[in-house]
């Protein structure tokens, strides 16, 4: 049911002096094959208005874009098995933290590009610092999603991409809907979140993590891939 909040979330929230809705679209779980477009008619047409940010997981973008890989069909090289092991893992998304999900990184980013950042991270985290390899390795690394208990089947057994051409997919969709509506490409979880791509300006994105911050569409099996800010 769109408009409800999803448990532990709050439907609204406070921001530079006023406040704005976070309302979840529920829907069905998106599969290999399904057509983005199609998807974002049936569900967030009817919900979208005027002055509203419609905010699609990146997750859904990419499965559409056939970046969904079932992780038996992985083989993860020696390299990979060797970096993983010295990635930090959490409840909230397992990230480059098996081999399966670091060899995609390798992958997607390079061998020597994940090398640098694995050798920086080593001597920066010596130092109490935390965050380099992604910082390096970059967007497509971190947005490399693993597979978790709270994960959707079938993508409990899946490794999914980031999305490509995200700033133009937000584009592309802000044209479907028809509306004076912005649309943006999130990659958030219970730890924060980026914006891959949007139709906002710099400061629009910042405002927009802050907002979501909390990650009001749920890390679990919420099955609500796609959200609206709007006004309270």
């Amino acid at each position: 049911m769109t408009g409800a909040a999803n448990e532990g979330k709050a439907l609204t929230v406070e921001i530079d002096g006023g406040t704005v809705q976070r309302i979840p679209i529920r829907t069905r779980v998106v599969m290999p094959g399904d057509d983005l477009d199609a998807f974002v008619r049936e569900y967030a047409s009817d919900v979208v208005q005027d002055g509203d940010i419609l905010f699609v997981t990146e997750k859904i973008v990419a499965i559409t874009q056939g970046r969904s890989f079932p992780v038996d069909e992985i083989q993860a090289r020696r390299l990979a098995h060797v970096l993983s092991h010295y990635v930090v893992k959490t409840p909230y998304g397992i990230g480059l933290g098996m081999p399966q999900t670091m060899e995609m990184a390798i992958r997607e980013v390079g061998t020597p590009r994940i090398l640098f950042a694995a050798a920086v991270a080593a001597v920066t985290k010596a130092f109490g610092r935390k965050g380099d390899f992604y910082r390096i390795a970059g967007d497509r690394a971190r947005a490399i999603d693993g597979p978790t208990k709270h994960t959707i089947p079938p993508y409990n057994q899946a490794v999914v991409l980031g999305p490509l051409r995200p700033r133009e997919v937000s584009r592309h969709l802000q044209q479907l809907l028809g509306t004076k509506a912005d649309v943006a490409v999130v990659d958030i979880n219970d730890l924060g979140g980026n914006i891959l791509g949007s139709t906002l300006d710099k400061a629009g994105e910042e405002r927009l993590v802050r907002i979501l911050k909390d990650n009001p569409l749920g890390q679990g099996h919420e099955s609500t891939p796609l959200g609206v800010v709007r006004p309270a």
